[in-house]
């Protein structure tokens, strides 16, 4: 394990039906959903940020401690966080830039960490078909308003996204005046594997609740940074694709430390005996983390 480099998970979710990430209004009456076009059909997607932030509320639930937001000292300069990731696990392991105002006339300085954790979009694999809800928001006569007639854009369907975590860069490097122990990186990488497994975002959730947790997974362990299963975990059908994985697994046969294939059978019923439980893959992960960091 110790010539490993990265962990990669691309993952499946199912969303039976939600409004997961918005964007822009397209009317005034109109909460849209963030889509990109491919030909003359639109695909919803979260953004790499909504899945980031969800990532770090589901650490905070968990009990973690953030790093709370700091405004910037420089005019128009973009709000920060406290830039400790000795002590914030979110700043070690999602990163951050800051510029500090310099005084009395010297220059100032700036300070940012890389992201070691690399994450794609959540994009849909089905098409966006047009659906939208019909609300009403009525405040009545009494308070001295009129009902407010409303649309959200809605969607259901199979999503697919990838995170990667760069091992070698965990508590240490960018912004470490000292490398975190061993056990202290091992715990902090196990904690966000346990984040990717209960995957939730607050956002939008009131009324339209909605479960990302992966329902499908394939995961290595590398010894190069590749998402090698980014754009190979496909469904046709309703079936995955196994033998484009098989394909993606013989080609990178010499990367390859460990992979593991998790999937909830219920959902994808035809998938073949080589994948186990997602409870059963990330513990096998969280093995493989520990043999990283632990290991002599």
């Amino acid at each position: 394990m110790k010539n490993a480099k990265c962990l990669t998970i691309t993952f499946l979710t199912s969303v039976s039906l939600g409004s997961l990430n918005g964007s822009d209004k397209e009317a005034d009456n109109i909460a849209s959903i963030k889509k990109f076009s491919r030909g003359a059909d639109q695909f919803p997607y979260g953004s790499s940020q909504w899945l980031r932030r969800a990532l770090r509320e589901q650490l905070g639930s968990m009990g973690w401690t953030l790093s709370e937001g700091v405004a910037a000292t420089i005019k128009k300069g973009a709000s920060t966080t406290q830039q400790k990731p000795a002590e914030y696990i979110d700043d070690d392991l999602f990163g951050f830039m800051g510029i500090e105002k310099g005084s009395d006339g010297e220059k100032g300085s700036a300070t940012k960490r890389t992201s070691p954790v690399r994450v794609s979009p959540l994009i849909a694999l089905n098409k966006y078909e047009g659906d939208l809800d019909f609300g009403t928001n009525y405040m009545g006569v009494e308070a001295g308003g009129n009902p407010n007639i409303f649309e959200t854009e809605i969607h259901s369907g199979l999503y697919r996204g990838t995170i990667l975590i760069e091992l070698d860069r965990i508590g240490c490097g960018e912004g470490f005046n000292e490398n975190l122990s061993a056990e202290e990186k091992a715990k902090r990488v196990n904690a966000l594997l346990t984040a990717i497994k209960n995957l939730w975002s607050t956002g939008r959730q009131t009324r339209f609740l909605a479960d990302i947790s992966p329902k499908f997974l394939a995961a290595s362990i590398l010894k190069v940074k590749n998402p090698i299963f980014l754009e190979t975990v496909k469904v046709k059908d309703g079936t995955i694709d196994m033998n484009l994985i098989r394909e993606t697994l013989s080609d990178y046969e010499d990367e390859i430390v460990d992979y593991v294939l998790g999937a909830k059978k219920g959902i994808f019923p035809d998938f073949p005996d080589a994948a186990i439980s997602i409870g059963d893959a990330f513990e096998k992960m969280k093995t493989w983390v520990n043999n990283y960091y632990l290991e002599k």
